[in-house]
Order: structure tokens, then C-alpha cells, then sequence
């Protein structure tokens, strides 16, 4: 059951924060936000909805949907163990590779699209090393696969 319950809880936490991206009182509007932007902050084609979620994390209506999609997806999951499984491995995968795009400067807005850079990094890794242990790592219990224990 943990897998599914890992997968259930990423799910919630990653929907609402894609909705809490479009409440316009939790979002921060950076001063670079206009064209008189720093040289230092990363350039975003796509800037409608851009500012700081909480403060914290750098976003735009197209990551909150994105962060809404990934959510939806690990609800559902949750209804199987086979489904919960394969959402917390793609979901490990696909994180740390967000995650190290990043860091990388020519990807860190995943191309000028939406922001990965900030805190969005080290939040990534962890949600990703969360999914990573128990979609991958963590022994499962035989009773959660539906298989016999034998002895």
C-alpha cells in the first residue's frame, strides 16, 4: 500500500500546487518581470502567469498546468499497485532529469517555455528521490502485488 499512498500524496501535493500557481495572492511578481529585467534573470518566451509561487518557486500557467497534469496523474494511479508503480518510476526519471536541466543554463527554462531554475531544483530532486525509493528501491510486500507468499 505505501507505493500507492507515495503515489497518491505526490499527486495531491503536485495538483495543488498547480492550482495554487493561479491564485494571483500567492504568487510574487519578481521586479525582473519587466523589460527593464536584470541581465542575470533567465528569459521566458511564454511569461503570462510569470512570478514566484509563495514567494519560492518560479512559475507560469504553463508549468501550473503541467504541475496539474502530473497530479491528476498520480491520483489516478493510486487506484492500482502495477499503476502506482509505473507513475513513481517515470515520475523519479522524468524529475531528475527536470531537475538537472535546471542547472544547465541553456535549459533551465526548458528552452525559454517554462522556468526550472531556483528552488525548483532541489523541490524536484526531493520529490524525485521520494519517488525514486519507493517506485524503485523500497522491497514491496508480497500482498500488495496480489501474489502468494510462499512458506
Amino acid at each position: 500500500m505505501q507505493v500507492r499512498f507515495v503515489a497518491l500524496a505526490l499527486g495531491i501535493l503536485f495538483l495543488l500546487l498547480g492550482l495554487a500557481g493561479f491564485v494571483p495572492a500567492l504568487m510574487l511578481i519578481p521586479g525582473g518581470a519587466t523589460p527593464d529585467a536584470p541581465l542575470n534573470m533567465p528569459n521566458l518566451t511564454f511569461s503570462d502567469g510569470y512570478g514566484y509561487l509563495f514567494g519560492l518557486f518560479p512559475t507560469n500557467y504553463l508549468h501550473n498546468a503541467v504541475r496539474i497534469a502530473v497530479g491528476v496523474l498520480g491520483i489516478a494511479s493510486y487506484t492500482s499497485f502495477g499503476g502506482a508503480i509505473l507513475y513513481t518510476r517515470g515520475f523519479a526519471i522524468t524529475y531528475i532529469l527536470i531537475a538537472l536541466m535546471g542547472l544547465l543554463p541553456i535549459t533551465n527554462t526548458t528552452f525559454g517555455v517554462m522556468p526550472l531554475y531556483g528552488n525548483n531544483v532541489w523541490f524536484n530532486l526531493l520529490a524525485a528521490g521520494i519517488a525514486a525509493y519507493f517506485g524503485f528501491f523500497k522491497p514491496v510486500d508480497p500482498i500488495e502485488t496480489g501474489t502468494p507468499s510462499v512458506g
